[in-house]
């Protein structure tokens, strides 16, 4: 006998059978013992859950001769031909390529006629979403009045695209995902009865992959005894699913709690670099910060849950961070895992979820050290909380008291407080630096720079890269270049990162032929500073002498061409003081 797929050779013959539906399978039973059949069912839910399994168990179970319990013997002629599928009585029709009218009205026009053998005909339609709207409508009046001797049997996995008036004529039984409990026991059953080896936690790859289809589970543990011959490895089981294994998403995890981007960085790659999927890697993380969140709420449902022990270095990183900041991630990685569906570059949106969760983690960590529990009275604890604050305040106030104010700074004494505390956590950025490209700016070298970035981009490391991922550059000079980061915590790092500069300045000497200094700043302060930079260039030639109306006239044209070299021929406008 030629060979046949697990999900084949496995398919339930009853009800007994039937894994993960309990509360569908024992009201059909019911309905057969009490003989209370309906002329119409709908069957909706996920794929392999086991819709057209029990439709077929249903339709032998109504014409069985020696039913017991609304079971099928599956000894009877009927039951044999049933599952022989040779017994005319017993339709089934496949919607997504019989979708027309005419198909349905060949139904229409063929239930008249009672069945040859059984004592039901039965019309099992799969997937009957696919049905057209001219379709459905051949149907209803059928469903509405059908003759005595016939059964309906619709099954979909999408059962919002069916016509309310379908649904209405019908007994809705709606299949659920099935567990991984139930997926693993039912592997375990199988491959005890061929005699195979296992590893444990192989099983519970396979079970979670599976998504809650029971055929899904079977397709896959087919492709790992295929890879692995006569054992399920989890190695093996690993290299079919794409998932990577609890060890490696905590050291990554870990990493990322612990604001160590590269790291972090280099761990995504390798496992990228072993072919793993992205989507299970997100699947993963998810999984795994919920774990977390449950660890700092309630560790009892945490041990109901999940099917992983979190290690050590995992819960001592998290201890740091407050739920509010694990919902954040969550929420991070989510976001991703919905922009992956429409794109064909995961490990970018990888590396930018590694960077983004990161910098999650490092802003919150100072206040959550210092922030205590809203349930909490004011204890130890608190106080110190408060005398840090105090500390840090005074730091502020000393450290703008030794500031030397500018004769244009006019302000209050709360402002500066916030101005300096500001300042403080912000990267300093060298000003004159800046206005010094600026002067010298053009478009064209801007352009130039541009043109390049890609290919400069390409000759870092992968963790490297990834930084750089997130900054542009946003203006040039023949011989300086701005680049602009979007998220401060990148900043940072880039700035303290010598190597990383000297790689850029090395590299795009190589593109360029051109020697160019880098100059670093955040991306939500650039407007301030080509304003700012604007301003001072208005001011410095409102400072001349008061000339004549013509002479006004003809200096305007100096600060237009200089924003014009600037920006492009883009709306340049002068506004007065």
């Amino acid at each position: 006998m030629a060979y046949q797929a697990l999900y084949r050779v496995w398919r339930p013959q009853n009800f007994q059978q039937v894994v993960g539906q309990k509360i569908v399978t024992q009201t059909l039973k019911n309905s057969i013992v009490t003989n209370q059949i309906s002329h119409a069912y709908l069957f909706s839910g996920p794929r392999g859950t086991g819709k057209t399994s029990c439709a077929k168990i249903f339709a032998k179970a109504i014409n069985c001769l020696n039913s017991q319990d609304g079971e099928p013997c599956n000894q009877c002629e009927n039951c044999r031909a049933i599952n022989e599928n040779r017994l005319t009585d017993i339709v089934e029709i496949d919607a997504a390529s019989n979708n027309g009218v005419d198909e349905i009205r060949d139904i229409r026009d063929k239930v008249k006629y009672p069945p040859t053998q059984a004592k039901y005909k039965v019309y099992i339609i799969d997937e009957v979403h696919m049905l057209s709207t001219g379709a459905f409508n051949a149907l209803l009046k059928t469903l509405e009045e059908p003759p005595a001797h016939v059964v309906f049997i619709l099954a979909t996995t999408e059962s919002q695209k069916i016509l309310p008036t379908i649904i209405s004529r019908t007994q809705h039984f709606n299949f659920r995902r099935i567990s991984p409990q139930d997926i693993s026991e039912q592997l375990v059953k199988i491959l005890a009865d061929k005699q195979i080896s296992y590893d444990e936690k192989a099983i519970t790859v396979i079970s979670r992959a599976a998504d809650g289809g029971m055929r899904d589970a079977l397709s896959i543990l087919d492709q790992v005894l295929s890879f692995g011959d006569d054992h399920v490895s989890l190695e093996n089981a690993l290299e079919v699913t794409g998932d990577a294994n609890d060890e490696q998403l905590d050291q990554y995890l870990t990493s990322v709690l612990q604001h160590q981007v590269t790291p972090a960085l280099t761990q995504i790659n390798e496992l990228f670099s072993r072919g793993s999927s992205a989507n299970r890697l997100l699947e993963g993380v998810l999984e795994l910060l919920r774990d977390l969140l449950l660890q700092k709420n309630d560790a009892t449902t945490l041990a109901t849950l999940s099917f992983r022990e979190l290690s050590p270095s995992l819960i001592t990183a998290v201890s740091v961070l407050s739920s509010s900041q694990l919902y954040e991630m969550i929420d991070i990685a989510n976001d991703i895992q919905l922009q992956l569906k429409n794109s064909a570059h995961s490990d970018l949106f990888l590396e930018v979820m590694t960077v983004k969760l990161a910098q999650v983690t490092q802003q919150g960590e100072a206040s959550t050290q210092t922030t205590a529990s809203s349930t909490d009275t004011l204890d130890t604890g608190e106080v110190q909380r408060l005398q840090k604050e105090v500390d840090e305040l005074k730091a502020t106030i000393q450290q703008l008291q030794q500031q030397t104010l500018t004769p244009t700074s006019k302000l209050s004494d709360s402002s500066s407080v916030q101005n300096g505390l500001k300042r403080r956590a912000e990267v300093k950025i060298d000003r004159k630096r800046v206005y010094a490209v600026l002067a010298q700016a053009t478009k064209e070298s801007l352009t130039a720079v541009r043109d390049v970035w890609p290919d400069l981009l390409s000759k870092l490391t992968p963790s490297k890269r990834a930084m750089m991922r997130v900054s542009e550059p946003v203006a040039a000079s023949p011989d300086s270049i701005v680049v602009a980061f979007t998220y401060e915590f990148t900043l940072k790092t880039a700035t303290t990162d010598h190597e990383l500069q000297t790689t850029l300045k090395r590299e795009l000497n190589a593109l360029m032929h051109n020697e160019a200094d880098i100059i670093l700043v955040q991306k939500d302060q650039w407007p301030k500073l080509r304003k700012d930079y604007i301003a001072t260039l208005h001011q410095t030639s409102a400072k001349a002498t008061t000339p004549s109306i013509q002479s006004i006239e003809q200096s305007k044209p100096a600060i237009i061409d200089e924003a014009t070299k600037l920006f492009g021929n883009e709306v340049v406008k002068i506004k007065a003081d």
